[in-house]
């Protein structure tokens, strides 16, 4: 006979973390006992499933480590909850915090985050580099973006596979998650949460990992909504050639090769961005065709 389905799973990506989950799992246990726990180990050199299996958890085991996203979408498959909440396994989120997530989540949303406060740990340098992430992110999607780069998120199973493959295997899978629901009209929320300090040595370098969270913003903004990039790049291009023929022409009366080059490069920006807006509009479409013949 088949164990009954669970109507919620939590997945923890996990490298390493045998302290974390040594103090986690008893903790989610106690706070969410009929939920599904799913640990992913991305490859540890000391295996965690038999940690995992002493707490009664589900272990998903790569063969080598693939990266924090990886480990995501791996969860993801596997879990086999209607509702899943992603969280750390390093200690920095909050067990406790699970309840309040999943009854904003009843309340109507798609998604919801945990949105880092002041008191959250967290260094200055990474402070100013979110909140740029999260305005940068808000602008592109036109909405509010409290927290861009949090990995405590509850979600609809269903919708959150609908964009695995947009996924990235690094650290960006909540940017691209967000972005991603956003475009396609789902409901994201945020609820304040406290991150704790993490057990262990954190797997992020902020330099490079932080150029790639803002690589991954502009992909995924040229991805959903491109114009966004392409509009004003193309104006400002154009502005730019213009206001260079009115100055040689007043100074010279003659319309040089680079006042021609900036015009040139403008006019084919904003058609690359038109092309690429209804690319986009029609992938968006036929997801939501699917969508519904799925549904039906």
């Amino acid at each position: 006979m088949n164990a009954p389905r669970p109507h919620l799973s939590i997945v923890l990506p996990a490298l390493n973390e045998h302290a974390g989950l040594r103090a986690l799992l008893p903790r989610l246990r106690a706070v969410q006992p009929e939920a599904e726990i799913v640990v992913v180990d991305d490859g540890s050199p000391e295996p965690l499933a038999p940690l995992v299996t002493e707490h009664g958890a589900r272990c998903v085991t790569h063969p080598y480590t693939m990266g924090n996203g990886a480990a995501v979408k791996s969860g993801a498959r596997a879990a086999r909850g209607a509702v899943v909440v992603f969280m750390d396994a390093d200690g920095q989120h909050d067990p406790a915090d699970i309840p309040r997530l999943l009854a904003r989540l009843d309340s109507g949303f798609d998604m919801v985050v945990g949105e880092r406060g002041a008191d959250s740990q967290a260094s200055f340098g990474r402070r100013i580099a979110n909140a740029v992430y999260n305005a940068f992110g808000g602008w592109m999607v036109n909405q509010r973006i409290g927290d861009l780069t949090s990995g405590f998120r509850a979600v609809r199973a269903a919708k959150f596979r609908e964009f695995l493959h947009l996924l990235p295997n690094g650290f960006s899978y909540p940017t691209t998650s967000t972005m991603a629901f956003f475009r396609a009209g789902y409901a994201v929320g945020y609820e304040p949460i406290v991150a704790a300090k993490r057990e262990g040595k954190s797997h992020i370098r902020p330099l490079r990992d932080g150029m790639r969270f803002l690589l991954i913003i502009l992909k995924v903004g040229t991805l959903f909504s491109p114009m966004k990039l392409f509009l004003p790049l193309s104006f400002t291009l154009f502005c730019t050639g213009a206001g260079y023929y009115a100055w040689t022409y007043y100074e010279s009366a003659r319309f040089t090769n680079m006042s021609a080059l900036l015009i040139s490069v403008s006019v084919l920006t904003f058609l690359i961005g038109l092309v690429s807006d209804q690319v986009t509009t029609l992938m968006y479409m036929q997801a939501a065709s699917r969508r519904e013949e799925r549904d039906a």
